[in-house]
């Protein structure tokens, strides 16, 4: 049995087919384009495997509508990427593929479950996942089912309080000072003029992201006290970040709850960027098995 993975990221698109094992026999990546552009390379990609395949996983950038009853579930419905407003990814998947079980989430909860199952998520019930990268995102695992109501959780809008020297405003058109808006990539190019890759290790402004993110593990661990927290995403790829979040954590927390040791409990993916199609193809083998 094969089972297919698409990780619909708001730069890139990842599809993947792969095996009982989870084992990737074949993967493509492409830019995020238009619909109409991006959809086809998509539907190409599984077509030649359309009749072995026993399912599919979509983990995509979002808002999407994960509700089953809702008329438009399976949409990505306000996203700021215009084209893809209020797009049926479900319903397109239906009318282009032959028909099997869908598995629908966000791409943050993809990755979640990819450490979960064979990442530095296994053997806890409790997991939450981050990416910080472009945007900021949060998927949380209680018992192998995921976190969620109405919606899905949009973490990465949690308030934090600006460091005491940072005047930045913040950078997302919603919330003035929303961890995305201070502390994903974006509003590190636009605070400082330079895309954080290019930030050398020692630039003082690394203490200043590591202050924001610690804040929401901090948020995090009052919310939920999970077993792992785990960070990935593009600016999660500084490694010297970890100590630098580490020692602001600790500082915010001020001892208040015993804590799991903090380089168990505060960690990057052991999957890299491989976690959300690892993911993908897991929800894609769980569903097929129902």
């Amino acid at each position: 049995m094969l089972y297919g993975a698409i990780e619909a990221g708001g730069t890139k698109f990842v599809c993947a087919v792969g095996n009982e094992k989870l084992d990737i026999i074949e993967k493509v990546n492409f830019t995020t384009l238009s619909p109409k552009e991006t959809m086809p390379q998509v539907i190409s990609f599984f077509k030649k495997y359309e009749t072995q395949l026993s399912s599919i996983a979509i983990g995509s950038f979002g808002p999407i509508d994960i509700c089953p009853d809702s008329k438009t579930y399976g949409y990505i419905t306000s996203t700021p990427k215009i084209s893809w407003q209020n797009f049926d990814f479900i319903g397109y998947l239906k009318t282009k593929l032959k028909e099997m079980p869908l598995y629908w989430t966000t791409d943050v909860n993809a990755a979640a479950y990819g450490e979960y199952i064979d990442g530095h998520g296994q053997g806890y019930s409790s997991v939450v996942y981050y990416t910080v990268g472009t945007g900021i995102g949060g998927g949380a695992l209680q018992n192998g089912k995921f976190i969620e109501g109405f919606s899905h959780p949009e973490m990465g809008h949690m308030i934090v309080r600006n460091h005491p020297n940072d005047y930045f405003k913040g950078n997302c058109p919603y919330h003035q000072n929303c961890l995305e808006g201070m502390a994903a990539g974006p509003a590190i190019e636009k605070r400082i003029g330079i895309k954080g890759q290019d930030l050398p290790e020692d630039h003082p402004f690394w203490e200043i992201e590591a202050f924001y993110v610690a804040q929401c593990i901090y948020n995090t661990t009052m919310m939920f006290s999970p077993d792992i927290i785990i960070l990935g995403g593009g600016v999660m790829k500084q490694v010297h970040l970890q100590t630098k979040i580490h020692h602001e954590f600790k500082k915010i927390m001020n001892n208040y709850v015993d804590l799991p040791p903090i380089e168990k409990y505060i960690v990057f993916p052991k999957l890299g960027d491989q976690a959300g199609i690892i993911g993908c193809l897991g929800l894609a083998k769980k569903i097929a098995s129902f």
